[in-house]
């Protein structure tokens, strides 16, 4: 843990990376498998995450992102994009699935799994979106937390034209939405003004409250 701790103090959004090195595709493999495995409300993983390597595609994104040159200098684009709407189908998917993986039925798990289905699909659309989206964001933190154990740097981004991402993405037809955008790569030696300055997060007495 004392590793982790100094790899997170070593991260910073990054706001000039090195577009001449390239993240190994074994440390991209494990940051999506941290991604993959992390927490999400009943389990449901209402999100897909794009990894973005071709040019033409990040190089049509990057306006429509406040041309923040992280997303052509890194070698990978990952974008969150959740789904928008929680529907009959993707629920029982999610739930077929956990008992086709484990080999039976539990009545405890088909009682929650009736629960989820009275409770989410007659909700407005944009309240599951915004739920969903939640659950996206907790992947966006094991991201950042895998790629300093990799020692990669990232920026998540959420200044975009959600609209414009997902039309370059064709995420409508997919019934999704983009959520956050997290470049990948190395830091540049030189040209970022934030990479030597120091750490700065309020202290732990004004942040962390004990109730005892």
């Amino acid at each position: 843990m004392s590793n982790l701790l100094e790899q997170l103090k070593w991260r910073y959004a990054t706001k000039k990376m090195d577009n001449t090195k390239a993240v190994p595709q074994e440390k991209v493999e494990r940051i999506l498998e941290a991604i993959r495995l992390t927490a999400t409300s009943s389990g449901l993983q209402p999100y897909e995450v794009f990894v973005v390597t071709n040019d033409d595609i990040r190089q049509k994104i990057m306006p429509h992102a406040w041309n923040q040159a992280q997303i052509i200098d890194g070698s990978h684009l990952l974008v969150f994009a959740a789904w928008d709407n929680y529907t009959v189908e993707r629920i029982n998917h999610m739930f077929d699935l956990v008992n086709d993986e484990r080999g039976f039925v539990n009545q405890g798990w088909e009682d929650y799994r009736k629960m989820i289905l009275d409770l989410y699909p007659p909700r407005d659309a944009e309240v599951n979106y915004q739920h969903a989206a939640r659950q996206a964001y907790i992947g966006l933190g094991t991201a950042l937390i895998a790629a300093a154990e990799e020692k990669v740097d990232s920026t998540p981004m959420e200044g975009f034209d959600p609209e414009k991402i997902d039309e370059i993405l064709g995420l409508k037809e997919r019934g999704l939405r983009s959520v956050i955008l997290l470049p990948l790569g190395y830091r540049a030696e030189d040209g970022d003004w934030l990479v030597d300055l120091k750490k700065i997060r309020r202290p732990k007495e004004d942040f962390i409250i004990e109730v005892k």
